[in-house]
């Protein structure tokens, strides 16, 4: 149906972006991408712009921001731009210039403007746009390839040079949250020159990343008209994980594959007017230089695979068992987190449903800038002890803006309320708008059950970190903070109150994330009740050679979960059919 991929279409390219919802492959396919081209002659650079990165988990060797050679590769060398260190070092190049010149209170009034979390970000996109105008990084290598963030953070950074700069025209009063604007405005040469290369089709291609699955389709085609909105128009799709055979008399490789052929025949009209190509499902792991080197190949890697029935399967707790648990403890808040595309959504989902099956009232709610709950939940339900809503960013920014103006015009002169707007066009405006209505939402335990699918990793812990980052910045724009924001951390981590459930795939990646999200939260004194393994291909019996080989690469991530990481632990089989609407969410919690 498609071309296979095949990297040598990029051999004129210098700029090579990957970019799509979490838990697609784009890093393995840009780790594979480099590596071929590599071998091919090419001086290449692998970067990493993710908050949540895996590049070095894929390649098995340690990164940091400065580019370094990938042992047993010639010619390849990768970084991992890590935004917290880079926000560091953005604050200390702003404010450290000041120091010993102005007052402390001053400084400290600049340390306390950069340290909202869109500086971070603000820091990622400054390396990021250092390095595609860097000419000696542009003289030294012929390709330079960027493994980007999930599709939400993706589109954030991709859409922040336009917004900074509107930002610069239109701020005259130096309100802005990223610092002294002096700081700013010799910056903005360097952002129009980083718009201009990613518009640019001569040197610059977009490849998003896909699953022959209908959500990561639907979410890939809204990215895709996204990225045309704002002049990204050089895009290309690979369609990853293809199933390329199956057999008839095997359940789950029959049910495998025409899921996909299903998923392919709704392919959105949008996604055909770009170049398609394709890349198989393999039965090995894509992680290390050698595995990495077999994925463009047109030959599987040879390799003597058990069927399922010939191994023995790990036995771990249903779904249903922690939603009995939830039940019965009487747990208020819900949070399932995890790296983008390992199905929290669908989790989330499940326990709602089940939830209200015994009897709770339930409010499901989401986070995710990249949200799908209206596709998961597509047909018509009516069920009073069910309620659902999602968090629109836009809708809350200017909920926000008109709510704090209203307060303020009485209070405040003229040029008062003239600085106040240009705060509140701050670009942490949107953080502090989407966290009160988190907050708000949170709220509603008083009388009802919350569960809430959160954002991806990296979003997630920054969206947690700014309850008491942004206590003060509240205090500055409302005169007062929300009793919901004051009360949110400690409710958080009050495990009679809150439970997070970290969701993942049996594969290293999500694994490997999952074990840092936890370490991360458990120094934030939340302590997750659970992990849930879910999409287990070891928990079925297929017989499949290329879904076999897979399901055994999953064991030691499941003993290593159940062994070493989870407090308690769940699995669910990889299931047939994509569970969509409350009637299917209902049977899949029974069963």
């Amino acid at each position: 149906m498609f071309q296979s991929f095949n990297p040598k279409t990029f051999e004129n390219t210098q700029f090579l972006f990957f970019t799509g919802k979490g838990g697609v492959g784009k890093t393995s396919t840009a780790c594979a991408t480099a590596i071929h081209l590599a071998d091919e002659g090419k001086k290449v650079l692998l970067v990493s712009t993710d908050p949540a990165s895996n590049l070095q988990d894929v390649l098995e060797v340690e990164l940091t921001n400065t580019p370094r050679p990938v042992p047993n590769i010639e010619n390849l060398d990768a970084s991992n731009i890590d935004p917290e260190e880079a926000a560091e070092m953005y604050r200390e190049n702003v404010v450290g210039p000041y120091r010993g010149k102005l007052p402390d209170t001053a400084i400290k009034s600049m340390e306390e403007q950069l340290s909202g979390a869109c500086t971070v970000e603000m820091a990622a996109f400054d390396e990021f746009s250092n390095i595609i105008s860097d000419p000696a990084i542009r003289n030294r290598y012929d390709h330079v390839i960027f493994d980007t963030a999930p599709t939400g953070h993706t589109l954030r950074l991709l859409q922040l040079p336009t917004a900074w700069n509107e930002f610069l025209e239109e701020s005259t009063h130096g309100a802005s949250c990223l610092g002294p604007l002096s700081g700013l405005q010799e910056k903005k040469e360097l952002y129009e020159q980083t718009v201009k290369f990613l518009s640019d089709k001569d040197q610059t291609a977009l490849i998003l990343i896909t699953r022959p699955e209908t959500s990561s389709l639907y979410e890939s085609n809204r990215s895709a008209n996204e990225l045309r909105e704002i002049g990204i128009k050089n895009q290309m799709l690979i369609v990853n994980g293809l199933l390329q055979t199956h057999l008839s008399y095997d359940e789950v490789s029959s049910a495998f594959y025409q899921r996909q052929q299903e998923a392919l025949k709704g392919f959105p009209k949008g996604l055909k007017q770009m170049l398609v190509y394709s890349l198989p499902f393999v039965s090995y792991s894509l992680t290390g230089v050698e595995n990495l080197r077999y994925l463009f190949k047109q030959y599987t890697m040879p390799a003597k695979v058990e069927t399922q029935s010939q191994q023995e399967n790990l036995q771990l707790p249903k779904l249903s068992s922690v939603v009995d648990r939830f039940s019965e403890s009487q747990t208020r808040v819900i949070l399932t987190m995890g790296k983008g595309g390992v199905g929290k959504t669908t989790v989330a989902s499940s326990i709602a449903v089940g939830l209200v099956e015994k009897g709770h009232k339930v409010h499901l709610t989401t986070t995710d800038p990249a949200a799908h709950l209206e596709y998961t939940f597509s047909d018509t339900f009516d069920h009073e002890k069910l309620s659902i809503s999602s968090i629109n960013p836009k809708d809350e920014v200017t909920a926000y803006k008109e709510e704090v103006l209203s307060q303020a015009s009485e209070s405040l002169d003229e040029q008062g309320l003239a600085y106040l707007k240009e705060d509140l066009d701050s670009p942490c405006t949107e953080e502090i708008a989407v966290f009160r209505a988190f907050a708000e939402q949170v709220a509603k335990c008083e009388d009802e059950i919350v569960v809430i699918d959160t954002a991806p990793t990296g979003h997630t812990l920054l969206l947690l970190d700014s309850a008491e980052k942004y206590h003060k910045e509240l205090t500055k724009s409302t005169g007062e903070v929300p009793e919901s924001v004051k009360t949110l951390l400690p409710r958080l981590r009050n495990p009679k109150e809150t439970s997070v459930v970290i969701v993942t795939l049996a594969e290293t990646t999500p694994v490997l994330e999952a074990e840092r999200l936890q370490k991360d939260l458990v120094r934030a004194n939340i302590d997750p009740e659970c992990w849930i393994i879910n999409q287990s291909l070891h928990a079925t019996e297929t017989q499949d050679p290329v879904l076999a080989g897979r399901a055994k690469t999953e064991r030691k991530w499941i003993e290593k979960v159940r062994d070493e990481l989870a407090q308690n632990a769940a699995i669910i089989p990889w299931i047939s059919e994509e569970k969509i609407g409350y009637t299917k969410l209902k049977e899949f919690i029974i069963n």
